[in-house]
């Protein structure tokens, strides 16, 4: 990998990882990953299909053929469908940005399925925990932990070709402002980082 590639494994690799290892992905599962073209969402889409699940990404028109390319099984255009009335139900979903309803979620969950909060507001987790003790579903959020051992396991499915990086663009480190501004538009798809140029010149 390149420094760039490399550098974006922690930043959505740890958190995607951590959150679906509280799904219990079992081989042959469907899971359904909303926002999966971003930072988070290009890794949990291709961690998902490392543990064997049938995985559809949810996510706007200019990222479906992207997260094809990364492994999605199916892909959906929030823009033109609302994936909460094809009817379909899935055993994980993993709600990486937090924006989609609540309820759309529950509804779409298997009796035994687990929604999983990559982003949760004080609500969601109310709810979630209401949702827990009185139905078979299980909702999951809260506070993310890293752990050293997390990022050696991302990186033995690196070398085995399970993950790639996904990076849209490359800004130079005195244009780091507008690459927030890119960022905040919410249009990015995986990664956006900044290069750092050495100078041979200079020691250290």
């Amino acid at each position: 990998m390149s420094y760039e590639e490399a550098a974006t494994v922690p930043v959505g690799g740890l958190h995607a990882l951590y959150c679906l290892r509280r799904g219990n992905i079992q081989s042959g599962q469907k899971v359904l990953i909303i926002g999966a073209g971003g930072t988070v969402g290009t890794v949990a889409v291709q961690l998902a299909k490392s543990f064997g699940a049938e995985v559809t990404g949810v996510d706007r028109a200019g990222k479906l053929d992207m997260l094809l390319s990364i492994g999605a099984d199916h892909v959906i255009d929030y823009t033109s469908v609302d994936f909460a009335e094809s009817g379909e139900t899935y055993d994980v979903i993993f709600d990486v940005v937090g924006k989609s309803s609540f309820s759309s979620c529950i509804t779409s969950l298997k009796e035994r399925g687990i929604f999983l909060l990559g982003n949760p507001g004080l609500s969601q987790q109310v709810r979630g925990l209401w949702t827990s003790r009185m139905s078979g579903r299980k909702v999951k959020g809260g506070m993310i932990s890293y752990r050293t051992e997390d990022l050696v396991f991302l990186r033995e499915l690196i070398e085995a070709g399970k993950i790639r990086s996904v990076i849209d663009r490359r800004y130079p480190l005195e244009q780091t402002a507008e690459a927030h501004r890119y960022v905040d538009t919410g249009q990015k798809t995986g990664n956006v980082v900044i290069t750092v140029e050495h100078d041979a010149r200079v020691g250290g």
